[in-house]
C-alpha cells in the first residue's frame, strides 16, 4: 500500500541529528531493533536530566528534521501518506485504524507512527473519553464526524445492538452535510474512531461499555448466543453454540450455573432458557398462572394453558396440576379460574 521502506527513511531523517537528539528519539519512539519504547522520566534519568528537558530534546530533533534538507527530499513520502488519509478515511481515521491498514508488524508501525509526527500534510487530535487518536487532513471534516458519532452514540440505548447496516443508516443521517462523502467503507473506519460506539464479535453494534459489546465472560457469551438464536435454548446447547461462535471453551456446568444467576435469562422449561426481553415472565409455572390472573382476570382452563405454554415450554398437565392447588387458585362456578382472595 505504501512505496517507501518506513525503517530505511526514518534512518535517514534521525541521520540529520547530533547523536543525543537522536538516541532520545529513537528511544521515544521504538525505533531500535527491539522496538522498545521509553518514558521522558527513563530516558532522563539515564543521562541525569528532568524529563522536561527530555521533552525539549524531542520537541527539538523534530523540528530539526522538518528543516532539514533530508526531510525536503523525502516530502513526497509524506504527500503519500496524506493521501492515504483521504483515500482510506475521506480525510479522517483513527490512528490505529490507519496503521493497522499499513502493517501489522509492531517495530515498522513505530517507524510508521515517528513519520506521521514528523509529517506536517496532516494533523493530530489526542485521544480523549470520546474518541482515539486521530490524524486528519482538513479540520471541517473532523468536527461533522465528530459531533456525529457523538449524535450516534447518544441515540442508542444502554443495552442495545443494532446491525451494521443500521448503525451505518443512523450515522448516515446524521451527515447530512457530508452526503457526497458516504463511502460504506469510510463510515465504517469513521466508526473506530468513537470509544463510546462498539462491535461485538458477532458484527453487532451498541455502547461500547454494554456487556453486549465488550463481551467479558460465559454470561455475555451466552447472552449473544440465545439472541443470535432467537428463541428458547438449552443450557447445554448454549454452551456448544459458545463454542462454535466464539471459539471459546464453555464447560455445561459453568453455563448453567451462569444463566441461572444472570437475570437476562429466564428458565421457561427444562434446562431451556429464553431472554427476559423477550416478554417471559420469571418464576415456576405457579408464578405464570398468578401473574396471568393478576393482569387479566378469570380464564377457562384452555385459556390459561394456551398463555402459560406462550411462557413456558411445560406439559399441559403440568399447567392443570398446579391449578389444583386451592391456596392460590379456585374454580368459578362457570368453569373459570381465578385468583383465590
Amino acid at each position: 500500500m505504501i512505496s517507501f521502506k518506513p525503517k530505511q527513511i526514518t534512518k535517514i531523517l534521525l541521520d540529520v541529528l547530533p547523536e543525543r537528539a537522536r538516541d532520545v528519539l529513537e528511544k521515544r519512539y521504538g525505533l531500535r531493533a527491539d522496538g522498545e519504547t521509553f518514558t521522558l522520566e527513563s530516558i532522563g534519568q539515564s543521562y541525569g536530566i528532568t524529563r522536561e528537558r527530555v521533552r525539549q530534546i524531542e520537541n527539538y530533533g523534530i523540528q530539526s528534521i522538518q528543516k532539514s534538507e533530508e526531510y525536503k527530499k523525502q516530502y513526497d513520502l509524506f504527500i503519500e501518506l496524506q493521501k492515504l488519509i483521504d483515500q482510506l478515511g475521506g480525510g479522517l481515521i483513527a490512528e490505529h485504524v490507519l496503521l493497522d491498514e499499513l502493517s501489522n508488524d509492531s517495530i515498522v508501525r513505530n517507524h510508521l507512527y515517528f513519520l506521521l509526527v514528523v509529517g506536517d500534510p496532516f494533523y493530530k487530535s489526542k485521544e480523549n473519553p470520546q474518541y482515539a487518536h486521530r490524524w486528519f487532513t482538513e479540520r471541517k471534516v473532523s468536527d461533522i464526524v465528530e459531533k456525529a458519532l457523538q449524535k450516534v452514540h447518544k441515540d442508542l440505548k444502554r443495552d442495545e445492538l443494532v446491525s451494521e447496516s443500521e448503525i451505518l443508516n443512523r450515522f448516515r443521517n446524521e451527515l447530512i452535510e457530508m452526503a457526497d462523502n458516504q463511502d460504506e467503507e469510510v463510515l465504517k473506519r469513521w466508526l473506530k474512531i468513537s470509544k463510546n460506539i462498539g462491535c461485538n464479535p458477532l458484527g453487532d453494534w451498541g455502547p461500547a461499555d454494554s456487556p453486549n459489546i465488550r463481551v467479558k465472560g460465559i454470561r455475555d457469551y451466552a447472552y449473544l448466543a440465545v439472541k443470535r438464536h432467537g428463541s428458547p435454548m438449552h443450557f447445554r446447547e448454549v454452551a456448544e453454540t459458545i463454542d462454535e461462535l466464539f471459539g471459546h471453551k464453555a464447560h455445561i456446568a459453568t453455563t448453567h450455573n451462569e444463566l441461572i444467576k444472570d437475570p437476562r435469562f429466564v428458565l421457561v422449561g427444562r434446562g431451556l432458557y429464553a431472554l427476559t426481553e423477550w416478554g417471559y415472565t420469571a418464576g415456576v409455572v405457579k408464578d405464570v398462572l398468578r401473574e396471568i390472573l393478576n393482569q387479566e382476570g378469570p380464564l377457562s382452563r384452555e385459556e390459561l394453558i394456551d398463555k402459560v405454554r406462550k411462557e413456558r415450554y411445560v406439559k399441559d398437565n403440568t399447567i392443570l396440576v398446579n391449578l389444583q392447588d386451592g391456596n392460590f387458585f379456585r374454580k368459578l362456578s362457570n368453569g373459570t379460574y381465578t385468583l383465590t382472595e
